[in-house]
């Protein structure tokens, strides 16, 4: 090449390096400090870039750890959004079985009597249904050991008949919806005669 095909380059060169300081710019091998300055910048570079590729790599684990905790929110919403309700319903279930435990043998065969007791039966078998149908089960309890997660003891009844701590009595009915407890049985245990 001969000096005025160089001089063009040359001259673009120097134009897109003006404005850039005196320090920053190598001059034609000026000794060792150019390139020790530069080995550091590139180091320096390279030290920001594993910084920035692993504050990514922890940002997409939190971006995954939130989504995760969402998606197991939405799903116990959808499985437990009916809990407040089916507690209130209780009520009305525990209600039904009280009338029907009221009534004497002689009014359920009593003929003006017969069709209220079979609607009463009628409608406490479809709640048990409508129950089911939402994960909502009764909780065992009579003749098994007392569970302090699924009953609560209300009072202690001396009986040589059953081991010390088995539920023996049960007050009012407890009841889980899908495997969270959504009523404890209140229950009355077994203990030893004085």
């Amino acid at each position: 090449m001969s000096d005025d095909d160089k001089r063009p380059q040359d001259e673009a060169v120097e134009k897109e390096l003006e404005g850039v300081p005196e320090h920053m710019l190598d001059k034609d091998g000026e000794g060792e400090e150019g390139g020790e300055g530069l080995a550091e910048a590139l180091a320096a570079l390279k030290a920001d870039l594993d910084a920035a590729r692993q504050e990514v790599l922890y940002a997409k684990a939190d971006t995954q750890n939130v989504r995760r905790r969402l998606e197991k929110d939405i799903q116990d919403a959808r499985a437990y959004a009916a809990t407040g309700f089916a507690r209130d319903i209780l009520s009305v279930s525990d209600n039904l079985a009280r009338a029907l435990d009221a009534l004497p043998a002689e009014a359920r065969e009593d003929d003006k009597l017969k069709g209220f007791v079979i609607g009463i039966e009628a409608t406490q078998r479809e709640i048990e249904k409508v129950f089911g149908q939402h994960g909502v089960t009764r909780i065992a309890s009579v003749g098994l050991p007392l569970d302090p997660n699924q009953h609560q003891a209300m009072l202690e009844i001396p009986t040589d008949a059953h081991e010390p701590g088995t539920v023996v009595q049960e007050m009012q009915a407890g009841y889980m919806i899908k495997d969270r407890l959504l009523r404890p049985a209140m229950v009355g245990v077994a203990k030893k005669p004085d």
